[in-house]
């Protein structure tokens, strides 16, 4: 990488848009007329090119385009700090024209913060910064244009603050689609796997997960397995973990074996950066928030793939007990096409955290 950093490319140009650039056009950046500013009152003794418009309103029930481009090129990063509830906003993503979006999900499990508080993340492909900067890093490019739009289903408006940068360049030949695949359920039925990723057809790659738990029992939550199923896998997967701490590169529950508690942790690959605990009154049980990221170990398919995990505790006489907890995911694949079938996203009552 610092290679590249250091060699010139020729055709290659970074475009930035944000609400003070709203297309990334070339000199345009801060050229917002005073009068037509989110902040003109704070600029009305300076004037124009003076922060006049650091952030876009969405009021609510509304949709907004952050982005619709017409290039070739892939998004490298992309810089949001969002107010209101985060589960409430919807983030999509589209892809060279096409009216299914490859990304659609609630916008703080995106970005690791599917609890609606705020835990700093220190991944690859995804940080969380003081005090709610939200990042992402994933390559993802795009042969004629992409569109992001950001859907705000909170009862009030939410303010935006956001940059997203793409580099203007040649897209290779065997370039994949970058897409992330939101599913939730709230209970689990009971004896059955919760689905992490499914329905996808074609040549790809799995590339990691962040997930969510909401834990209905009291005990240790996570001894079942996580299994991925690739290329006409049925009854039993390819790839079979031990347990969901051990997938999640963690080990024995998670725990701090001086302090006999959850220990969270954030690294480059995996992370469980977000441990939220009862109060005693009306928090009174316990959720967690984990990522797990294929980087060097990205989990490859020609026809199809699968993932899912089972829910287990403990019962009496050392026998597994099969849980019914509030579970959700964000599951991030690349893809050969630019859209695909994306699993219903349910009603704002199907999304909340309660």
């Amino acid at each position: 990488m610092l290679q590249q950093l250091a060699s010139f490319r020729k055709g290659h140009q970074l475009v930035s848009i944000s609400p003070e650039n709203l297309t990334g056009e070339k000199g345009r950046g801060g050229a917002t007329p005073l009068e037509q500013g989110t902040a003109r009152l704070a600029a009305r003794e300076l004037g124009t090119g003076w922060k006049v418009n650091p952030c876009i309103g969405i009021g609510a029930g509304e949709t907004l385009t952050l982005a619709d481009v017409r290039d070739e090129g892939e998004i490298r990063q992309i810089w949001l700090t969002p107010t209101g509830v985060w589960r409430g906003q919807i983030l999509r993503i589209y892809w060279d024209g096409e009216v299914t979006p490859a990304v659609e999900c609630p916008l703080g499990d995106f970005f690791a913060q599917g609890l609606n508080e705020y835990a700093p993340v220190s991944a690859l492909p995804i940080c969380v910064n003081p005090g709610s900067a939200f990042n992402c890093y994933w390559t993802m490019p795009f042969r004629r244009g992409f569109r992001i739009t950001l859907e705000n289903r909170n009862d009030k408006p939410v303010n935006l603050y956001y940059q997203i940068n793409y580099m203007r360049k040649p897209v290779e030949e065997n370039a994949l689609y970058f897409h992330a695949q939101f599913r939730r359920e709230n209970p689990l039925p009971y004896m059955q796997d919760f689905t992490i990723l499914d329905g996808i057809h074609g040549r790809g790659l799995y590339a990691g997960v962040y997930m969510t738990w909401g834990v209905h029992n009291c005990g240790w939550w996570g001894e079942g397995e996580v299994k991925i199923y690739v290329d006409d896998d049925r009854e039993f997967p390819s790839i079979c973990y031990t347990g969901l701490e051990d997938y999640f590169c963690g080990s024995y529950d998670f725990e701090n074996q001086k302090t006999h508690e959850y220990e969270e942790y954030t690294t480059a690959y995996a992370g469980l950066p977000q441990v939220i605990r009862p109060d005693r009154l009306y928090r009174s049980q316990m959720r967690f928030g984990m990522y797990r990221f294929h980087i060097t170990d990205p989990v490859y398919f020609q026809r199809d793939i699968r993932l899912t995990t089972q829910a287990l505790g403990w019962r009496s006489g050392g026998r597994y007990l099969p849980l019914q907890d509030d579970i959700s995911s964000v599951a991030y694949f690349y893809l050969d096409k630019p859209s695909c079938t994306l699993p219903p996203l349910g009603s704002p009552n199907d999304l909340e955290l309660i």
